[in-house]
């Protein structure tokens, strides 16, 4: 007999998710490194192999999308190499990218990623942290309204570099309007543009900046939570803690915390992204918040043991969760 986790995975493809946010493209140069340049002491890496991938807002896509989602992304990219590749990355995975707004004035995030040996030596950003003029927040406002009456959930995906703002207010008005499930993971300092989101994550760190509470213990972590879910009046509020799991605050003050699955973490880039958009498609699928968490949890601990930034994969997370029930878990 299936498990219920395996019957709701199995229910997620299909469902219409659009995606808002701060897109970027994630770039890998992968090599060797044997010695240390004779200009810096600094390791020298032989680049053998680059390859590109969606990232911040176009990997919560990607992350839909690798589940069975149906996708459409609206955000800013500049008129350069970066966001042509980036359109061509989501496009060669069926993400629509109707809603991406071209603007002369910005240059597409670009983070460019150095790894030897499978470790990351650095990172280098290109990027540009402003919010868009009134021209461009006007055809970003058309997409959204315009993708927004044929989707089952819509997903806002911050990484603080302009495009979260007032349209996000917008959004979820809107959204509310139409019945829609409207799920965020916001930046502290943008939490004032998600006031009543059906559901808000945050990860440890985020969570203490927002509730103002140094998080060591189940009791500051209730604190925080509740704190959070009165500042944001949002149905339900997700913090995610690493290695203690992560815990559920549902409107009402009911409260549920999740032990972390037990896997090896490799990389922990992108998690994030893989939990809310679990979250968002269990949610159109209809499940209730704490399931849709434990899911996602499962979801979570499939992608932090691959290095770089990952999609989660639909037989991976079932192998984890049988797995899981066989040990009792």
């Amino acid at each position: 007999m299936k498990d219920p986790l395996e019957r709701l995975l199995e229910s997620l493809p299909g469902r219409r998710v659009l995606v808002i946010g701060d897109v970027m493209l994630d770039e890998y140069l992968m090599g060797e490194t044997r010695r240390i340049s004779p200009e810096a002491p600094v390791l020298v890496v032989d680049v053998q192999d680059m390859r590109w991938a969606p990232g911040g807002a176009a990997n919560v896509a990607a992350n839909v999308r690798a589940l069975g989602g149906d996708v459409s992304i609206v955000g800013v990219t500049g008129c350069d190499e970066a966001g042509r590749r980036l359109a061509e990355q989501l496009e060669s995975l069926g993400v629509r990218t109707d809603g991406l707004v071209q603007d002369p004035h910005t240059c597409t995030t670009l983070k460019t990623r150095i790894i030897a040996a499978n470790q990351q030596v650095v990172r280098v950003d290109r990027e540009k942290r402003e919010h868009p003029d009134g021209r461009v927040l006007k055809r970003l406002r058309e997409r959204i309204a315009d993708a927004l009456p044929g989707v089952d959930a819509v997903v806002a995906s911050d990484y603080d570099k302009g495009v979260i703002g007032k349209i996000t207010q917008e959004a979820i008005a809107l959204a509310r309007q139409k019945g829609v499930v409207f799920t965020s993971n916001p930046k502290p300092r943008n939490l004032r543009w998600f006031r009543g989101a059906d559901l808000i994550t945050l990860n440890q760190v985020e969570a203490e900046a927002a509730g103002g509470v140094e998080i060591h213990d189940e009791s500051a972590v209730e604190k925080a939570g509740s704190r959070i879910l009165k500042r944001t009046g949002a149905g339900n509020v997700i913090i995610t803690r690493g290695a203690h799991g992560m815990s559920v605050f549902q409107e009402g003050g009911a409260v549920e915390h999740i032990p972390v699955m037990p896997v090896e973490v490799f990389d922990v880039a992108g998690a994030g992204d893989t939990v809310v958009s679990t979250l968002t498609l269990a949610l159109a699928a209809g499940a209730d918040i704490v399931t849709a968490a434990r899911l996602a949890n499962f979801a979570g601990a499939s992608v932090v043991r691959k290095l770089g930034v990952q999609t989660a994969v639909p037989s991976e997370i079932a192998h984890l969760i049988r797995q899981a029930r066989e040990n009792g878990l």
